[in-house]
């Protein structure tokens, strides 16, 4: 079914995390991200921003013990956000693409929206942390929403050196693809794009 109002509304908790997470598709790139995680906060702010979504997060987790799991639950939440407030899929244009330099870090993505899901993750990590986090927990994060999200997401570093700024071209790069492909289409007239006629 289609979800006219575009948005969803989700809540995680688990004997490792308690996640609140609620999106607006078509916003105004506003948000209030809180998940213990600078890092993951500045992302996901950014993510928000440069896909014109709104997006409110409040996320508590075992980061005492690792952060592992905040991380792929935040993945998880924002896939199953983005899966509801697409409802059928149906009118999107389903696919997109864009590549997005940050300083000397240059990072492509493309994405289906097709229920799909599986993910290509082509970045190399030149260090093992970005603050304080493990740079590795980036791929489970992004793993986590394609899976939860029904997306086929490509992500690939075409160059650059430092990790901070690999993610950010990342992140925007995902961020911009994804704008593209959940934009409505008026010729589709309420269609999913498809030859199969569904998804």
């Amino acid at each position: 079914m289609k979800n006219t109002q575009r948005k969803a509304n989700i809540e995680r908790q688990t004997a490792e995390t308690k996640i609140k997470l609620a999106l607006n598709l078509d916003g105004s790139g506003q948000s209030q991200i809180e998940t213990g995680i600078p890092f993951i906060d500045h992302m996901l702010t950014l993510f928000t921003r440069h896909s014109g979504c709104d997006l409110d997060i409040e996320a508590h987790g075992d980061i005492e013990v690792d952060f592992h799991h905040t991380v792929e639950d935040l993945g998880i939440c924002l896939g199953q956000a983005l899966s509801q407030a697409l409802g059928d899929f149906s009118g999107i244009a389903r696919y997109g693409e864009a590549l997005i330099p940050m300083d000397e870090a240059l990072c492509g993505a493309v994405v289906d929206i097709s229920k799909r899901p599986f993910l290509v993750f082509n970045i190399a990590l030149s260090t093992p942390t970005v603050g304080e986090l493990d740079s590795e927990l980036i791929e489970e994060f992004f793993r986590a929403f394609a899976g939860h999200g029904g997306l086929t997401l490509h992500l690939n570093l075409l160059y650059g050196k430092n990790q901070h700024h690999i993610f950010e071209a990342a992140f925007k790069a995902c961020a911009h693809a994804l704008r593209r492909a959940w934009t409505q289409r008026n010729d589709l007239d309420g269609k999913v794009l498809s030859t199969k006629g569904i998804l």
